[in-house]
């Protein structure tokens, strides 16, 4: 009978064992971040058990030191006093040795140095102590350690063997875990890679610029490139719209066919048409023979419509039927011709404001705007000055054969304060002129044109007041009129646009005799 009563007692706890422990397989397939699953686990063992407290301390490598990361029982005082070095008390010695160590008495044993103080105030004769180690492999990585109710050394021994298999289940969830973070790690970096070989790749050696929107501009190139978009590029007169254009055809599936550029301002509105669309032998005054348009030329390609702004009312219509349906007829022609090619416009107009006043077609702005590109201007971009200035040096400086070894740092202050209203192009002639004016291999500030030059530059800092700076002015002004009127009060007058009683008061009260300019 009471071998009968132990077996069943066995068999109870062989069931409850294999709760715990698919209870904590299931935990732990929760989540793959450990530290939201490893409370939960601890809870679980000591609620199976009756454990009084229990800690997953796990080894720092880099600095030797052991501390606890998740307890039960304890205060966040107390964990947070739960520091071992390696070989140190009970957990530092089983994580450096690798194996389990049972102490039926805390009372008796000194190495047990109750770091965290949590059995302060208990008799400790009547708690067990036990601490497996935690590992991967052969490396321990930490510890598992529990506080029991005193229990004989046959309890203590089958403590050892659940928590063992506790920290096994946990330790390959950890190696689980390593593993998916250093593959995800390796992902990341290698995603990085190939977004920066991208991004270099997408980045064409005629755009210089690493400035945060140039960046931006980049990407955007990259997005739309391998596409077949119509893209808008929008931005002031020199960002270095066309080069833009270029960038987009030439990292693009198209990039071995033609790309063809139309400046849509420097057309005529009589010659624009037959341009783009071409025209039939004897379709007007001066058609000797038929002849092929820009859309059929870039057959396959990219037709860059610079200022698109600027196409008359009539040519619009026209390009908004190639958009909208691929297709065309030449000047005096009535064949319907089917093409293939890739829209890139560009403008540093208003486009919705001239829609406003009908002079833009709306239908046709949103043809256009499907991929919109804005390349900022120069002044929203001034770490990219010196880089550009530095690519023009060198490019002028070898096609005129002399050297320049750096730019003095007055040129640079003018460089970087000026507002560069002309942008990109504005800059390349500058230096471009810089270079030709350099004697000593070095840009200096006065090799810069007027334009740039600043009060302290040139040493011309304002002197006296506002109104007696205005008089000047004023006074030079009425003498500049009389001067090129040889005298004549009245025509200086007209050509001020004031009365000529407000010339006589001017010229009076400045002390300006309009004798002397007569001849």
């Amino acid at each position: 009978m009471a071998e009968n009563r132990a077996e069943a007692t066995a068999y109870h706890g062989k069931l409850e064992e294999l709760s715990l422990l698919f209870e904590i397989s299931q935990i732990l397939d929760q989540s793959m971040d450990l530290k939201q699953v490893i409370q939960p686990v601890l809870k679980a063992v000591t609620a199976h058990l009756g454990m009084l407290r229990g800690t997953i301390t796990l080894l720092n490598r880099n600095t030797g030191d052991i501390f606890i990361e998740a307890a039960f029982g304890l205060s966040n005082s107390q964990r947070e006093r739960g520091r071992y070095k390696l070989g140190e008390g009970v957990t530092g010695s089983v994580v450096q040795s690798g194996q389990p160590r049972i102490i039926s008495r805390i009372s008796d044993d000194p190495s047990f140095l109750n770091r965290t103080g949590a059995r302060k105030g208990q008799d400790t004769r009547d708690i067990s102590f036990v601490c497996v180690p935690i590992k991967i492999g052969a490396e321990t990585i930490g510890a598992f350690s529990v506080d029991r109710p005193f229990a004989e050394d046959t309890q203590l021994q089958d403590d050892v063997r659940v928590l063992s298999i506790v920290s096994s289940l946990i330790a390959q969830a950890v190696k689980i875990r390593q593993g998916i973070m250093e593959e995800k790690r390796v992902l990341q970096e290698e995603n990085a890679r190939l977004k920066e070989e991208l991004r270099e790749r997408f980045k064409p050696s005629n755009i210089i610029g690493n400035s945060k929107p140039m960046q931006a501009v980049f990407d955007l190139i990259a997005q739309v490139s391998k596409s077949d978009a119509t893209v808008l590029v929008r931005g002031e007169s020199g960002t270095g719209k066309e080069l833009v254009a270029q960038a987009i055809h030439y990292n693009s599936h198209r990039s071995t066919k033609p790309f063809i550029k139309v400046n849509c301002a420097a057309l005529p509105e009589t010659v624009i048409e037959s341009e783009l669309f071409g025209h039939e032998k004897g379709s007007f005054t001066g058609a000797i023979s038929t002849r092929k348009g820009r859309f059929e030329i870039a057959a396959g390609g990219t037709i860059f419509l610079d200022e698109i702004g600027d196409l008359s009312p009539t040519t619009q219509i026209k390009l908004l039927r190639v958009l909208q349906e691929r297709e065309f007829e030449r000047v005096g022609g009535n064949e319907t011709i089917r093409t293939n090619v890739r829209v890139i416009a560009a403008t540093n107009r208003n486009l919705e404001r001239l829609m406003e006043t009908n002079q833009f077609r709306e239908d046709l702005y949103y043809r256009l705007n499907v991929f919109p590109i804005h390349v900022p201007p120069l002044r929203d971009r001034k770490s990219d000055i010196l880089l550009l200035a530095d690519y023009f040096i060198e490019k002028y400086a070898e096609r005129n054969h002399v050297g320049i070894r750096r730019i003095s740092t007055p040129a640079i202050d003018l460089l970087v304060n000026y507002h560069w209203p002309g942008n990109v192009r504005e800059l390349e002639n500058c230096i471009e002129r810089a270079v030709l004016l350099s004697v000593d291999d070095v840009i200096h500030s006065h090799h810069l044109p007027p334009s740039l030059q600043s009060a302290e530059s040139t040493g011309t800092q304002i002197n006296g007041t506002l109104q007696e700076s205005l008089d000047n002015l004023e006074r030079e002004l009425l003498m500049d009129a009389l001067k090129s009127t040889k005298g004549n009060m009245a025509k200086a007058a007209r050509l001020l646009d004031v009365t000529e009683r407000v010339m006589g008061l001017r010229v009076k009260r400045h002390g300006v005799d309009p004798r002397h300019f007569r001849t």
